[in-house]
């Protein structure tokens, strides 16, 4: 009895932890000038991932606390806050990689396709518009 109970444990231990393994805050890096853009913070909901801007570094001149206005009109996230939005979703996880979920770019209002994977403690982010794709690394 005890053995199985410690067996389940372990299964249902090593089960969250392939789940917490990008769950968590991120700080999205920018592309150009290799400085923070914005915290991410990826949770989990019934096996797939979300991702929740909770913070934004402006730069001089840049609003504080903008809104999506190039989303999309159909899109619920137009005028929406950035901040406290949903830009990652419905990230599933298929061997080392996360997959078949979508991230929204605020700046553009763009809606990419998207994987994510984990490299050396870095979350890479790559989105995906049609055969083309750009890659970001997030840092914890």
């Amino acid at each position: 009895m005890i053995k199985a109970l410690f067996t389940a444990l372990l299964l249902v231990g090593s089960h969250i932890t392939l789940f917490s393994q990008i769950v968590g805050k991120w700080t999205s890096i920018d592309d150009n000038s290799g400085e923070p853009r914005s915290i991410i913070e990826i949770t989990e909901h019934t096996g797939k991932f979300f991702g929740k801007v909770i913070k934004i570094y402006s730069k001089p001149g840049e609003d504080p606390d903008p809104v999506c206005d190039k989303c999309s009109n159909d899109d619920p996230r137009f005028n929406q806050k950035v901040i406290g939005m949903e830009i990652l979703q419905e990230l599933v996880k298929d061997g080392e990689e996360y997959s078949n979920g979508h991230i929204l770019d605020p700046e553009n209002g763009k809606v990419y396709r998207c994987k994510v994977w984990l490299e050396r403690k870095v979350l890479k982010v790559r989105g995906y518009w049609g055969p083309f794709f750009r890659t970001q690394t997030w840092r914890q």
